[in-house]
């Protein structure tokens, strides 16, 4: 008794510690699971896109992330973006549309590139990613560039992890999509960066 009772507290600690991080894997999986899903997903419509078909591929990140209250505490951006048909100095990359989902409103759950509209007329969009993963969209193509954002939910405390917000990038290029101009479908609610909702 005496042994078990001093070997207890470890063995519990132990246990708990092991469970939390087997939580945040899962969450980290899910997230990168979530950017991926939703920009293939978007990226596949084929010949014309409306706001129904975005709608659809954002319910990704509520099926995906199951168990982990994404809704509430995620957010995901989807940008399309291609070249802006300027030359010179004013090449460049352009966001045509940016619609998102998830009520997590904070600086990290921002789009980190830009917001829809961004080098339109101008070089201030060169590429999306970071400095290390640049990526462009090539004349006459498009890419589908989503952001996902979460704070991480502990399953035991917080004094293990705390509640760092996971961040996971997903591109893809649009593929047999003669329009990249997202239309409107009747009855249905664009998915606008300005709404943050579970």
């Amino acid at each position: 008794m005496i042994e078990f009772a001093i070997s207890a507290p470890v063995l519990i600690t132990l246990g708990l510690a092991g469970a939390e991080v087997t939580h945040m894997a899962v969450a980290v999986m899910r997230v990168n699971q979530i950017s991926t899903a939703i920009s293939d997903n978007v990226a596949r419509v084929r010949d014309s896109i409306d706001e129904s078909d975005v709608n659809e591929a954002l319910l990704s990140a509520k099926f995906i992330g199951t168990g982990l209250a994404f809704n509430a505490n995620g957010r995901v951006v989807v940008s399309s973006v291609e070249p802006n048909g300027q030359a010179g100095t004013k090449a460049g990359q352009y966001i045509r549309w940016q619609r998102c989902t998830g009520a997590l409103n904070a600086p990290e759950s921002q789009p980190k590139y830009g917001a829809e509209g961004k080098g339109q007329n101008d070089a201030s969009l060169p590429y999306m990613g970071t400095s290390t993963r640049q990526i462009a969209a090539g004349t006459g193509s498009s890419l589908i560039f989503v952001e996902v954002t979460y704070r991480y939910q502990p399953l035991v405390s917080s004094r293990f992890f705390g509640t760092p917000i996971l961040r996971s990038e997903s591109v893809y290029n649009v593929r047999e999509r003669n329009t990249q101009v997202l239309g409107s479908a009747a009855g249905t609610t664009a998915s606008v960066c300005t709404t943050y909702a579970a």
